[in-house]
């Protein structure tokens, strides 16, 4: 027996081996990067909850309320995109729409096409109303003194540290709070949360979700936050790679928290755009959609 040509063919063996492992490895990562910029970051899901609760008016039975969040328009974030999802928005025919902040990825560089996002925004149909909240990025770049307004312009409540009521025809009601941003704003929640009710239904936008436990000293139902992006690229079975401030216990979906004698639900949306790197993999943009239901027991 050769040994020494035994020993060739296994070297032979071994740089073959080695070759197609790392063109492999290289392909794979090709693959996943390209997914992760250019297919996934550009899907939208939607997500379907329903929230039941004693303290809805039966007129708001079956109500569809929308969330939209963190939508960085941008480079990254284009206004055709902003146009597809709003005819996604609309063919979903909420009757409340809520947007919990970071419009505009910077406000100091995106000018020209503010005008048109503007009129894109205007065509959401919601027959009950718009309402909005600041975010980080709504208050950062220059954005404190040019996003409410515009959101007005839009067709959108903008929500800061108040508390407004959503009326059926006959003046039953439910109630909508908004705070200001935690991390660039002013909020104040004992002020704001301190009018509610504990009788009635209350919503509570806020863009930071780990607020949650502030939150929970008051009668809120229901707080609807943005903020984390699901953590915009997440390990497949192990979480998100990154979680950013006041949102790193709270990252994505439905929690429940105790609250002030009654449960306390807490969504996160994961969002529509990126921020830093338009990169999004495990994390899939969201619509998430609320169907409000009268528990009577």
């Amino acid at each position: 027996m050769n040994t020494h040509h035994v020993k060739e063919e296994q070297k032979k063996s071994i740089v073959k081996i080695s070759i197609i492992s790392f063109v492999s490895i290289v392909m794979i990562s090709i693959s996943l990067y390209f997914y992760a910029t250019e297919i996934e970051r550009k899907l939208v899901t939607v997500t379907w909850n329903e929230i039941e609760a004693s303290t809805i008016p039966k007129e708001f039975h079956n109500k569809k309320i929308l969330q939209f969040s963190d939508v960085h328009l941008g480079p990254e974030f284009t206004l055709k995109q902003l146009e597809n999802l709003v005819e996604k928005m609309n063919a979903l025919s909420p009757d409340v729409v809520l947007f919990t902040g970071d419009l505009i990825d910077k406000f100091g560089s995106y000018k020209a096409e503010r005008e048109e996002a503007k009129g894109i925004l205007q065509k959401i149909h919601a027959p009950l109303g718009k309402y909005a909240v600041f975010g980080n990025h709504d208050r950062g770049g220059g954005g404190s003194l040019f996003y409410k307004k515009y959101m007005e312009e839009a067709g959108f409540v903008v929500l800061v540290n108040e508390v407004q009521k959503i009326k059926a025809e006959n003046g039953k009601y439910i109630t909508i709070s908004g705070l200001d941003d935690f991390l660039l704003g002013k909020p104040k929640i004992d002020a704001t949360l301190k009018q509610v009710r504990q009788q009635d239904f209350n919503m509570l936008l806020v863009h930071e979700p780990d607020v949650v436990d502030k939150v929970a000293r008051y009668p809120v139902d229901f707080q609807i936050s943005g903020h984390s992006h699901g953590g915009q690229v997440q390990i497949p079975f192990i979480g998100p790679f990154i979680t950013t401030k006041l949102a790193e216990s709270h990252v994505e979906g439905m929690y429940e928290v105790e609250g002030k004698n009654k449960p306390l639900y807490l969504y996160v949306n994961r969002g529509i755009g990126t921020t830093r790197m338009p990169v999004r993999f495990w994390s899939v943009p969201e619509l998430s959609v609320f169907v409000l239901k009268q528990n009577s027991n």
